[in-house]
């Protein structure tokens, strides 16, 4: 039997009236905790979730009588009242190129060219979220075009035609929050050093910061962890097996508790929290931050 202790970790207990079960070792112990480890967003007044059972699937809908009923014969038409069907017609604005849930370059650069004339106020992400969405049907009106919120053939095109090509910078901007004082605790060494307060992450190594980043943390019902750490595990596509939510480029430092990339804080920003894991909104600059950070490196989190 498996009981989950803390927020996102799992401990391990005997199944009573199973004799002679032998005893498993602390190792066990720690690699089930972790496999059982994960992270979920979760609304913004942090209240925890709800487990529940996915809905059925229900039927497909159809042009059936309902049970019981009896349909009454369609009359044959007449061929004067007959007609061809229509044929749909073509979106006058083009083909969808981008739309909710898309992500990657192509996103960023979209995020980056709207930022440029205005129309999106936040840092690039490469994920196409709520913001964006809202940001595109700002643009589309302006533009005279319909505020679909996607980005098709016809509002790339204006949107290119308004813009320059993003700048490196401007692409993958410094974090929107300034960093925190380092705490004396990450002056030293290979140190993620996380501050709640400014809610930013700096990778530090011997006292010099060489990336920063914003972040996220739990709610009051799961509070992301204070103290001294190091990673213990990284895992790259790692998939929460309690919440079966994705963590990329996930670095875990207390039982299920990791730095992870959520796509739920780049598309809704900080009106979500976690489940106590430590949110980071660009997936770019964690990627490239999974591939720097090595097993047995410190983690601080702090005030």
């Amino acid at each position: 039997m498996i009981h989950r202790t803390g927020h996102g970790a799992g401990t391990i207990g005997r199944t009573a009236g199973r004799p002679g079960a032998a005893a498993l070792s602390a190792v066990a112990v720690l690699a089930l905790a972790v496999t059982t480890a994960g992270c979920k967003a979760q609304p913004a007044d942090g209240s925890p979730a709800v487990s529940s059972s996915p809905p059925k699937a229900s039927a497909p809908a159809t042009d059936d009588a309902k049970p019981g009923a009896t349909a009454s014969p369609s009359p044959d038409p007449s061929p004067s009242s007959s007609s061809p069907a229509a044929s749909p017609k073509p979106d006058p604005q083009g083909k969808t190129l981008m739309a909710t849930g898309s992500q990657g370059k192509q996103v960023r650069e979209l995020q980056a060219r709207l930022r440029q004339i205005g129309h999106f106020n936040r840092t690039p992400t490469g994920y196409y979220g709520t913001a964006t969405v809202a940001a595109v049907q700002s643009f589309q009106g302006k533009r005279g075009l319909d505020r679909t919120g996607r980005t098709d053939t016809l509002t790339w095109q204006k949107l290119l035609a308004m813009t320059r090509k993003p700048t490196a910078a401007e692409l993958n901007p410094p974090a929107t929050r300034p960093a925190a004082r380092l705490d004396k605790r990450c002056l030293t060494g290979r140190v993620l050093c996380i501050s709640k307060n400014s809610r930013s992450l700096s990778w530090v190594i011997n006292g010099q910061v060489v990336s920063t980043m914003d972040v996220r943390f739990g709610s009051q019902y799961t509070p992301t962890r204070e103290g001294t750490f190091s990673v213990y595990w990284k895992s790259r596509h790692h998939v929460s097996t309690i919440y079966h939510t994705a963590m990329p480029y996930a670095m875990f430092f207390s039982g299920g508790q990791a730095v992870h990339y959520s796509s739920d804080f780049a598309a809704r920003g900080y009106s979500g929290a976690s489940h106590g894991c430590v949110n980071v909104r660009d997936e770019g600059k964690i990627a490239a931050l999974f591939d720097q950070v090595r097993t047995g490196d410190k983690v601080v989190i702090y005030w």
